[in-house]
């Protein structure tokens, strides 16, 4: 399928989170056709509020890209099902994308700082976050140190980068209360038809 039959694909907006997703998603879509590079799906997700690991990100991005043009999502697709996971709660319950406790955070960073200084230079957790464990990519370590670098000192304060890791928007700031909302305003589902044999019992009955 080549750009403009994609951009042909109609993709009707619902409610204000689908909305809020398709925001998300435009801002990378540079070349206005609703399709991003996949390379940006972990970068839109965090935008929306989740905190996914790079496995996880690489397990949406199996279900959102696009078989016919490798490399790319279409809006199409990732709409519907970003919407439903993060309805589902599955963003920050089957994915584990809430952040971990602040005394778990605290914890972690005080064993990487065994003198205790309150701080670590930003080469040593350059090298932690991409060759520990499982390793940043260069995009995300940007986005990271962008946030926890104090500019002055070229060092992370580390109990200043958990507090902000840990604000929480208030309100429908937080994508998941809007999906609250949004789905309690859906109207119920009809009830399931009857049976026959139903309609035979109330025959019965009136006779």
């Amino acid at each position: 399928m080549d750009d403009e039959e994609q951009d042909e694909i109609p993709v009707p907006i619902n409610n204000d989170l689908e909305r809020r997703i398709a925001d998300a998603f435009e801002v990378f879509d540079h070349a206005g056709n609703k399709t991003v590079d996949v390379r940006e799906i972990g970068t839109i997700i965090r935008g929306l509020g989740c905190c996914p690991t790079e496995a996880e990100v690489q397990e949406i991005t199996v279900g959102v890209e696009d078989p016919e043009t490798p490399g790319s999502v279409h809006l199409s697709k990732f709409l519907p099902y970003v919407s439903q996971l993060i309805t589902e709660h599955r963003v920050s319950r089957f994915f584990r994308y809430e952040p971990a406790s602040p005394e778990t955070l605290l914890e972690a960073f005080r064993t990487l700082d065994p003198e205790q200084h309150g701080f670590l230079n930003k080469e040593y957790i350059s090298t932690l976050m991409t060759q520990d464990g499982e390793p940043f990519n260069q995009d995300e370590l940007d986005e990271m140190l962008e946030i926890a670098i104090d500019p002055q000192t070229q060092t992370i304060p580390y109990e200043y980068y958990i507090n902000q890791l840990m604000h929480e928007p208030a309100g429908e700031a937080y994508i998941y209360n809007l999906a609250d909302r949004v789905e309690a305003e859906k109207p119920p589902p009809p009830p399931p038809p009857r049976r026959m044999s139903e309609y035979l019992r109330l025959a019965e009955d009136v006779l």
